[in-house]
């Protein structure tokens, strides 16, 4: 594949399409924690946008040296992205639901929190090393950085949008935001087995 403003296209379409299931996230936790600092949406944001740039490029190398293997573990992905986000928000259910005092000052979006969101909603991204396996490593690389970036700055927004709507809502937002992520999950699970 040569360089081309199509290269940069396509990644942009790509990353638009797969950054959807974090947009959402993201909109999820800024309705859970409407007085996010500006520092940890950008962390938010930041590692969301590594793991989906991370996912197409493992994928890619799994097609170019592991593809047997990776074709059996891809019926999985979908059901593995299901129990992660699942888990996450049938703790935020929990939470929202007992409003529990001791939890009123505490971060909800701990860093192992954010570190599994990441994975699963970018767990889906590791089939797009198939849709780029004929790029060579620099226009892979270059995929993964448009990706990135299109991932960065949709959920910055997605969780201003949530921040926005939170404060409206206030002690209904996580119980409103894990129920979103269920939804995310059990989409992306129905999305894998039709």
């Amino acid at each position: 594949m040569t360089w081309s403003f199509l290269l940069f296209a396509g990644s942009a379409l790509l990353g638009l399409g797969l950054a959807m299931d974090a947009f959402s996230v993201s909109i999820a936790n800024g309705l859970a924690n409407p007085g996010m600092p500006r520092s940890k949406i950008c962390t938010m944001a930041g590692v969301f946008a590594f793991f989906q740039a991370l996912m197409p490029l493992l994928g890619w190398f799994c097609v170019h040296n592991l593809a047997e293997r990776f074709a059996v573990f891809e019926r999985f992905v979908p059901r593995i992205a299901f129990l992660l986000l699942g888990f996450i928000g049938i703790n935020m259910l929990i939470e929202g639901i007992r409003k529990n005092e001791k939890t009123e000052g505490q971060d909800r979006l701990s860093a192992a929190v954010l570190l599994v969101q990441g994975i699963a909603t970018s767990i889906d991204a590791l089939s797009v090393g198939f849709t780029i396996s004929e790029y060579e490593l620099p226009q892979a690389l270059a995929c993964a950085l448009v990706i990135a970036a299109v991932t960065f700055a949709l959920c910055a927004s997605g969780v201003l949008i949530g921040k926005k709507f939170g404060m409206a809502l206030a002690d209904k937002a996580q119980i409103f935001g894990g129920m979103i992520l269920i939804g995310i999950g059990i989409e992306i699970l129905l999305q894998g087995i039709l």
